[in-house]
């Protein structure tokens, strides 16, 4: 077996790595290898030098910053793999430390503009029906994306109003408010069972195939509300994950309450929707003081 195949089981097993970080991580080292064997190394041989003039190749390319600290990020987990199994002595990537990307604050919604995007599904017919219990869930809970469509029914406890998630490193329960508790009791005894193809389908949501949903699927359903709800801003599922994070802590909530919530190993990954909600005042104050 090559080292990337080893590589790849070992980020899916035993880092229980979320898909897109697999799929880009692994694209990152493939070209990383491309690279190493047209300069005639081979992947137990790199040093630190060699990453730096790699990342220079990727900058003289015209990647962007953000594009050439992820490729270096990539180099560095699996350098820990290659560590791991005793194929490098030391991690050629660890000491290289590429320019930073200046990180952005993550876009939210307003609270009208979460109130008119929940209101543009139809719960009269299925397909809006469903809709509306994805998007009241989404909100409700600040679940990922592909939380979301891996979710069971067994997964919903709706007479005690909470969601068991499987996330990315352990298990979670996250509470539902009334409005979802009861979008989803609709769909869940009105519509899915009309949508089923398979009457043993355990997923959650399903198409109107009756088969689960995807990520692409779910992602048209989001840009076409907010087409409906005429909101300009740049709606995407992630959109209201931060909106949920950034609300809570808006009224009240504690940052390491919605850490859990949000299924983040790492408070710092958390820490950024402070900045959001602090930058909000600061634009208020800009704009309601007098002397500002």
């Amino acid at each position: 077996m090559d080292y990337i195949s080893g590589y790849e089981i070992w980020l899916a097993r035993e880092k229980r790595a979320a898909p897109n970080t697999l799929s880009s991580y692994l694209r990152d080292v493939r070209q990383f290898g491309q690279w190493a064997g047209g300069e005639r190394l081979s992947l137990s041989q790199v040093n630190q030098e060699d990453v730096r003039q790699y990342a220079q190749n990727l900058e003289a390319k015209g990647k962007s910053n953000a594009t050439v600290v992820r490729s270096v990020a990539a180099l560095k987990s699996f350098y820990t793999y290659m560590l791991s199994i005793r194929a490098v002595p030391v991690n050629p990537a660890k000491g290289f430390t590429p320019n930073r990307v200046e990180r952005k604050l993550p876009a939210i919604l307003s609270n009208h503009e979460v109130d008119l995007f929940l209101e543009q599904p139809d719960p009269t017919d299925s397909k809006g029906c469903r809709d509306k219990a994805m998007l009241e869930l989404l909100y409700a809970t600040g679940i990922r994306v592909s939380e979301l469509i891996s979710l069971d029914v067994q997964d919903l406890n709706l007479s005690a109003s909470f969601l068991r998630c499987r996330g990315r490193s352990k298990e979670r329960v996250v509470p539902l408010y009334k409005g979802a508790v009861r979008a989803l009791t609709a769909y869940i005894s009105e519509v899915r069972p009309q949508l089923l193809e398979d009457p043993e389908e355990a997923a959650l949501f399903v198409n109107m195939n009756g088969e689960r949903m995807s990520r692409q699927g779910f992602w048209k359903i989001v840009k076409g509300y907010q087409d409906k709800a005429g909101i300009h801003k740049d709606i995407t599922p992630h959109t209201l994950r931060h909106s949920f994070a950034a609300h809570l802590l808006e009224n009240g909530a504690d940052l390491k309450s919605i850490q859990e919530m949000l299924g983040h190993a790492d408070i710092s990954a958390t820490q950024i929707y402070a900045q959001v909600v602090n930058q909000k005042l600061r634009d208020v104050y800009s704009r309601a003081h007098p002397r500002a």
